[in-house]
């Protein structure tokens, strides 16, 4: 199946010329580490390694880039330009990468704040954006790895790093999404059923 009209190197190469250098490294982390977890959860390869690449296409746009995007953006989004490169992403890997599958677009779009219901494919790419070993702390990353191969379960990981996240805003003065609180407790809603 054709998921987008670039292959593999033809976007690495689009998104060298708009990202930062890091920003570039961390998308092929993301990359590499979304093969893994798709592998190992049983999830289509070629869409995880396009939507790990193509996850922060927009995060190197300035504020005025992104603003005309603002229409895309739920109201708790607003409050914070660090997560607007997610829903704008999305339309961008739609629009300039050719891509035409829901399953990737959606993973780009929730890869920040994430939603109720994930899919397993969207928390893998959650996931792999979290614990990629190219750019990402490695305090961070071994939490959620450890939650994740714990009982083998993306939602454990998943709860994990909300967790972190959700300190951390605190910790920052940082106001919290109503999503973020609401997608934590159906994690841990999850966690919490399946130890029963």
């Amino acid at each position: 199946m054709i998921y987008t009209k670039f292959d593999i190197e033809e976007i690495k190469e689009k998104l060298q010329n708009c990202l930062t250098y890091e920003r570039y490294l961390h998308s092929l982390g993301v990359m590499e580490m979304a093969l893994e977890l798709a592998e190992r959860f049983k999830c289509n390869t070629e869409k995880a390694q396009i939507a790990g690449l193509l996850h922060d296409c927009a995060k190197c746009l300035s504020k005025d880039e992104l603003s005309k995007y603002n229409y895309c953006l739920l109201d708790c989004e607003k409050q914070s330009l660090k997560t607007w490169h997610a829903p704008v992403g999305a339309i961008i890997a739609q629009n300039e990468y050719g891509i035409n599958d829901e399953e990737i677009l959606s993973s780009i779009r929730w890869h920040t704040i994430g939603k109720t219901g994930m899919s397993n494919f969207e928390k893998i790419i959650f996931i792999a954006d979290k614990i990629e070993h190219k750019t990402r702390e490695q305090e961070m990353r071994q939490k959620i790895e450890e939650a994740l191969n714990a009982h083998n379960s993306l939602d454990e990981a998943m709860l994990k790093s909300f967790k972190i996240t959700i300190k951390s805003l605190v910790k920052r003065n940082l106001p919290i999404c109503f999503q973020t609180i609401e997608v934590y407790n159906a994690f841990l809603n999850s966690v919490l059923n399946n130890q029963n």
